[in-house]
Formats: C-alpha cells, sequence, structure tokens
C-alpha cells in the first residue's frame, strides 16, 4: 500500500508573494486607499485629459471612457486637477484612466508615431476582439471591459504574442503544406 499522499508545504518568496511569503506583495492592501488614490488622482487625471485632447474626444467620449460620472461630477474634478487642488477619484475611474494611459503607451511603442497608432485605434479592426469596430469605440464605450480589452490586446502584441499587420506581412507568401516539418 502506497504511502499516503501529505501536502508539501513550502514558503513562497519573491515579488508576487504576499503578506504569508518573505517578499512585498503585487496586491498590496492599502494599494486603494485614499492617500494612495489622492497621490495619482490630479496627475492621472491631468494626462488623461491631454491624450483625449490628442485624440479629439468629444466630452461625451470623455465622461463615457471615464465611466460616466455626471457632468458637473467630471467638471468639478477637472478644475481641481489643473489648479493642482486635493482631488480623490474613485478606484474604478483611476483603473480607466490607467487603461486609457497604457493604451497610449502601446500605440507609441507599436507604431512609433502618434499619427499611425491613431490610425489603427480609429480604423476598422477585423481581429476577433473587434468585430470589425475600430479599438476606439471599445474604448469609449463605457463598460470597463472595453478599454481593459483593447489595452490588453496592444499589450500581448507588445509582449511578442502577435503583432499588427505591417507591410512585412503583406509582402511574406502563407504557408503551404510544404513548409511544415515534423521531427
Amino acid at each position: 500500500m502506497p504511502a499516503p499522499l501529505r501536502a508539501r508545504s513550502r514558503r513562497i518568496t519573491g515579488p508576487a508573494a504576499g503578506p504569508i511569503g518573505a517578499g512585498p506583495s503585487l496586491l498590496q492592501p492599502d494599494r486603494f486607499a485614499p492617500a494612495k488614490r489622492r497621490q495619482l488622482s490630479a496627475p492621472g487625471l491631468r494626462t488623461f485629459l491631454a491624450i483625449a485632447d490628442r485624440w479629439g474626444w468629444t466630452e461625451a467620449e470623455r465622461l463615457l471612457a471615464l465611466g460616466s460620472p455626471g457632468r458637473s461630477t467630471y467638471f468639478g474634478w477637472v478644475a481641481k486637477a489643473r489648479d493642482g487642488q486635493d482631488l480623490t477619484l474613485p478606484a474604478d475611474v483611476l483603473l480607466r484612466i490607467s487603461a486609457v494611459l497604457g493604451i497610449h503607451k502601446a500605440l507609441m511603442v507599436l507604431f512609433g508615431s502618434e499619427p499611425a497608432g491613431l490610425e489603427w485605434l480609429t480604423g476598422p479592426h477585423d481581429g476577433p476582439s473587434f468585430g470589425g469596430q475600430p479599438p476606439m469605440a471599445l474604448v469609449t464605450n463605457g463598460t470597463m471591459d472595453g478599454p481593459m480589452l483593447v489595452r490588453r490586446y496592444l499589450d500581448a502584441a507588445r509582449g511578442g504574442v502577435f503583432g499588427p499587420p505591417g507591410p512585412i506581412d503583406e509582402a511574406s507568401p502563407p504557408y503551404g503544406d510544404d513548409d511544415i516539418v515534423i521531427l
């Protein structure tokens, strides 16, 4: 009869370790504490507004991207951010801002210029994630999933999982049966 199975315990270490491990946690409990949100809110919103200006967003698109706050709430946030006053945005608004900032950064990395990145963002896309829509439609659709999907898509492209089609793809012939070699 085999020996009974015992659970093996091991200490988790490294950057992803939580409070029970030796290293710092990536998901620190104070991550969304008011003091941390206050520190990030005004600079984050100012950067969001600069990107929205560059992308030519209307007021309605800005409100949708931020989760549809009331107009007076939005303009109060903007006034405080621009005047350097204390501002504490809700965590979900900061996550939406983070998604837009990540999309902007990824476009610059992948395309090297803002016009080329904006062309990709506003043109129709046949990827299964987009259903023929421009990715911008997802960024401004009012849901949290829309901008996060576009950000994850671009982050995967930045990481080499795949890339936006370019001239090299158009010039390369497709693989055929004879190109597949099994060793």
